[in-house]
């Protein structure tokens, strides 16, 4: 068997849609629910609705309050203000053990001393379910995620992945009404993540249960979610689909934290439907007057000629990536990244323009929000 097949999870649909109707997931809603710790404010004023059987990801930088969030959903946290729901019950002030949620951690949080079978039965076995319903369970949940032959070893004799499939198998053996998942694939090396980001989607759509997924990577955000809430200080600054996100961000933190290369972003003035910055001067679709940021992303500009183009200024670096190369050209004193194909041949120090797609360029005032087009490109 080669290192491949050993870590990727192939998943049983059979199983895991005998699972999936055995269980009601439910919706998971916070109310106006915000956080301090002592001084430190952490929430503020957060809302949310998670539909039954929807993959949400609560995205942000370390710090943005994400981790909480799902901790006051689980009842590992109090919150300050405000009201958790799981369905139609207000579980602010229940037990973790009576929210109906599962959690999943990314350190695994598995028991050293108990095998594999041992660790999914846990959930079962403190609940004292009958000795015949904890086996019949735990091997058909361990046989969905490809455990079985794995039941009789203990944590620190299988992988990271394998581990990993454990702490999920034991949240899926509990048939709860939600799963929240804390940065579950962080620990894993860049090429298993990717598999099991595959698994993990297909599973939840499988289950269709509920599911709220914190993480800082917008990759995975970008790969699982139905919907993705960012966060910045521990305020909401924006739900929605991924798409929707990427293409239509809200605001200035939202729409340099999505996008790989980030967007590039240009400083300059605004007035009478005119965008100037250094090596730049183009007619802008926005009513406002005064300090700006142009944003536009690297897939979304093309390198030409000098003295062509909206953007003039000269290459710093370029970058072979693969499939394509990345080139940064110094503007002023700004710069600016643009997507070109691997074959680019444009020397260092030379001087090139850059010709941006006016369709797919954003605007945001001195204080990050977005400035909404308003009037028609001349």
């Amino acid at each position: 068997m080669t290192v491949m097949d050993s870590e990727t999870v192939r998943v049983d649909d059979a199983r895991l849609t005998k699972i999936a109707a055995a269980r009601q997931s439910k919706s998971v809603s916070l109310r106006n629910v915000g956080k301090t710790f002592g001084e430190t404010r952490v929430l503020h004023d957060l809302s949310l609705d998670v539909q039954a059987g929807e993959f949400l990801v609560l995205l942000g930088e370390s710090g943005c309050g994400k981790t909480t969030a799902l901790r006051i959903v689980a009842g590992l946290e109090s919150a300050t203000e405000g009201a958790v729901f799981v369905g139609d019950t207000d579980v602010t002030h229940h037990l973790p053990r009576d929210r109906d949620v599962a959690m999943v951690f990314q350190s695994y949080a598995l028991y050293p001393h108990k095998t594999v079978f041992e660790n999914i039965a846990y959930p079962l076995i403190v609940r004292k379910r009958p000795k015949a319903e904890i086996d019949a369970a735990v091997r058909e949940v361990a046989a969905s995620v490809q455990l079985e032959p794995l039941l009789a070893r203990l944590p620190r004799q299988l992988s990271g992945g394998q581990r990993q499939r454990v702490a999920l198998a034991r949240a899926i053996v509990r048939r709860p009404a939600a799963f929240l998942m804390d940065e579950p694939l962080s620990n894993l090396d860049a090429k298993l993540r990717g598999h099991m980001r595959a698994e993990l989607k297909h599973m939840q759509h499988e289950l269709g249960i509920t599911t709220i997924y914190v993480t800082h990577d917008q990759i995975e955000a970008m790969t699982l979610a139905h919907r993705v809430a960012v966060l910045d200080k521990g305020a909401l600054q924006q739900l929605d689909t991924p798409a929707r996100i990427y293409t239509d961000p809200a605001n200035l933190f939202v729409a340099g934290f999505i996008g790989s290369p980030p967007m590039n972003f240009l400083r300059g003035t605004l007035a009478a439907g005119r965008f100037d910055a250094p090596g730049l001067s183009l007619a802008a679709p926005v009513r406002h007057e005064g300090a700006a940021t142009l944003g536009v992303r690297p897939e979304e500009c093309a390198v030409v000629a000098a003295d062509d183009g909206e953007v003039q200024g000269r290459i710093y670096s370029v970058e072979l990536i693969g499939d394509h190369s990345l080139v940064t050209l110094n503007v002023g004193a700004q710069q600016v990244v643009v997507k070109v194909p691997n074959t680019f041949a444009g020397e260092i120090g030379g001087a090139a323009g850059v010709h941006v797609n006016r369709e797919r360029i954003y605007f945001f005032d001195a204080s990050g929000a977005r400035i909404r087009q308003a009037v028609g490109l001349p």
